[in-house]
């Protein structure tokens, strides 16, 4: 080494820079992992945060969401792209760090960032949450995805689909395969209709207002956003489709619980169950599961346009007090309670309507929890199965002879829906109900692909819902 060399000085150790977007993104995701939260709840309180620091506009709020939730989507594609870019096992792979990396793969392959800005604020990240060994994992990593686009990775990971369809469809459209398997039995058909399905699953949602009759009107929701921000309703008359970025909070109607947001399909739900013709008496309602209180409310505001009364019950008293939110300022009669509608307060006979939205698996909500595929698990549905088989037949001695229960999911598993409903009817795990079939169809005016009835599957692909189903039974002794 010569004088020169010698007086030269040591290169300055940089600081990593810290990307408020990124690391807010990154911050979203280890909760979700790590704390079995939900997108759509952790997100809005950082989002509100970070505007309140002045560290986030517009843009950088919707570029958040997308990492978030797209990375989300399509943790199942990108965790197998990853997984041929590494020589080690992918479970050996600590979560945050998988983490960093598909939200990576994601900025490379799920959107228009350029390839060398995405891998450079990808390990800069790194270097942030990580530390400089994991960075340069990273680095490596996703230097190896930049070979391909996302097509050719597809090519590269999948399955061919004639050597196993579902592990194929698994891959492409990132879902577990068991679930694959379970939304092509309940939907039936061939190839076209099930990639049809998994892609709307992986498809933003729009958000969806409800105007509750008596409270509010379409029309006032549509002048508070203004007609370019507006569409109306595909099939329910109370629905206002909010354009992309708009916030709901932002309208006074919402604030007052006039409005709420709440999906097409659980609308529908709600207006086809009082919509069914009830013979005598029809003053006493119930909803038997009411939190966390979109349906109660909308039924709420239907009954007392009648002069009738909903109680609301509620086993969780958490959920309970979002019910009593909802109906806040409702004008008609009506009463929250926690309850357990397995083991009612309430003497047999005592409804003319009930609704039972029994608690379940939400493979019907996918494209808004998308991080419900991934965990939940096959077995998960024997759990719920005596709790819904429970309340369907609790429902039907709570109701007088010739009222109306509505059994619904926000789920189309077989074993969530129908066979609920054929088992309770046939006294299969109890005494058999007298109770007949309504066909619901008709009482979702103008929805088309309704199928044979006599109950109704909504979907993502055909109706632009979440996948509710709707079985309406008639108690005849």
């Amino acid at each position: 080494m010569n004088d020169q060399q010698r007086r030269r000085p040591a290169k300055p150790h940089r600081r990593p820079k810290k990307d408020p977007v990124r690391f807010l993104a990154f911050e979203a995701l280890r909760a979700v992992d790590e704390r079995d939260a939900y997108a759509n709840l952790v997100l809005p309180p950082l989002l509100k945060k970070a505007r309140a620091k002045g560290d986030f506009d517009g843009r950088d709020a919707a570029l958040a969401t997308e990492l978030v939730y797209g990375t989300l989507r399509r943790q199942g594609t990108y965790d197998a792209i990853v997984a041929a870019c590494i020589d080690r096992p992918l479970r050996e792979v600590d979560p945050p760090v998988l983490d960093v990396l598909n939200m990576g793969v994601h900025q490379l392959l799920g959107t228009r960032i350029p390839t060398h800005a995405a891998v450079s604020a990808s390990v800069e990240l790194a270097r942030v949450v990580l530390g400089e060994g994991r960075a340069k994992f990273v680095n490596a990593v996703l230097r190896k995805v930049t070979a391909h686009d996302l097509d050719g990775w597809v090519e590269k990971v999948a399955p061919p689909y004639d050597e196993d369809a579902e592990d194929h469809l698994a891959v492409v459209h990132s879902h577990p395969r068991w679930i694959v398997s379970a939304l092509w039995d309940a939907l039936g058909g061939g190839r076209a209709g099930i990639e049809d399905l998994l892609e709307a699953d992986n498809e933003r949602p729009e958000v969806t207002l409800v105007a509750r009759p008596g409270r509010s009107t379409t029309e006032e929701l549509v002048k508070a956003l203004g007609e370019d921000s507006s569409l109306p309703g595909r099939w329910s008359p109370y629905a206002v489709r909010m354009a992309e970025g708009g916030e709901p909070g932002a309208l006074e109607a919402v604030r007052e619980s006039r409005a709420g947001v709440q999906d097409e399909g659980s609308q529908l739900v709600a207006a086809a169950l009082a919509a069914v013709p009830v013979e005598g008496r029809d003053t006493r309602w119930l909803d038997g599961c009411a939190g966390p209180g979109g349906k109660a409310a909308l039924l709420a505001a239907l009954a007392a346009e009648r002069g009738a009364t909903l109680l609301a019950a509620e086993k969780q008293p958490h959920r309970a007090r979002l019910v009593e939110r909802a109906l806040a300022g409702n004008p008609g009669p009506y009463q929250v309670i926690t309850a357990d509608g397995t083991r009612p307060p309430w003497l047999p006979g005592t409804f003319d309507r009930i609704l039972m939205d029994v608690p379940c698996s939400g493979l019907g909500a996918l494209r808004r929890r998308p991080e419900s595929r991934w965990r939940r698990r096959a077995e998960d549905l024997e759990a719920f199965a005596p709790l819904q088989r429970g309340l369907l037949r609790e429902a039907l001695k709570a109701v007088r002879v010739g009222g109306v229960v509505g059994y619904a999911t926000c789920s189309p598993h077989l074993a969530e829906t129908r066979v609920v409903v054929e088992d309770v009817l046939k006294g299969r795990g109890g005494e058999p109900v007298e109770a007949e079939w309504i066909d619901a169809r008709p009482l979702l005016p103008g929805v088309p692909a309704l199928g044979e009835g006599p109950d109704v599957q909504l979907w993502p692909h055909l109706h632009g819902t979440d996948a509710m189903y709707l079985a309406l039974l008639r108690r005849t002794g």
